[in-house]
């Protein structure tokens, strides 16, 4: 296999479990991380991308052999396979892909939320998540008064001289 440092690589969603399985074998050893992209404001389809990047890693050594992006484009129905199997950190950061872009993975229909509450409605790093949202359980009630203090505004405290 050639040297494969910086390379990307557009992998049908579908697919992307039998590719991962392929580098990993081909020595791509470490899951350096996994992450999403939502290209909704550019209309792309399929809307999202998510992103895995692999190293080489020499174990006796710790040189870096070479480095690869795998790209898979979904939509919000879950046709990726989960890569914890392959690299068990994925456990994580598919958690954390779910929480904040609501990208599921079809082989983990319980997967819980790993940064935000359990309460939390909606996925916060969505580019059509309401950004004045309330959510339950933080915020200011309703009917607060006006001159009352709030989670969002810094008022200095004065000192009795």
């Amino acid at each position: 296999m050639s040297d494969l440092r910086g390379e990307r690589r557009d992998v049908p969603a579908a697919s992307n479990h039998e590719e991962l399985s392929k580098l990993r074998a081909a020595g791509y050893n470490v899951l350096v991380d996994l992450t999403c992209v939502d290209y909704l404001p550019q209309g792309k389809s399929p809307r999202f991308d998510v992103i895995y990047r692999l190293m080489r890693l020499d174990p006796a050594t710790g040189d870096d052999l070479g480095r690869v992006e795998v790209h898979c484009a979904v939509d919000e129905a879950p046709v990726l396979r989960s890569a914890k199997d392959i690299w068990p950190a994925a456990d994580w950061l598919e958690r954390e892909v779910w929480d904040m872009f609501g990208v599921r993975f079809s082989d983990r229909p319980g997967i819980k939320r790993l940064l935000m509450y359990e309460e939390f409605v909606g996925h916060a790093l969505r580019k059509d998540y309401p950004i004045a949202k309330r959510q339950p359980l933080i915020g200011p009630k309703s009917g607060e008064k006006a001159d009352s203090p709030s989670f969002n505004i810094l008022r200095p405290t004065v000192t009795g001289e």
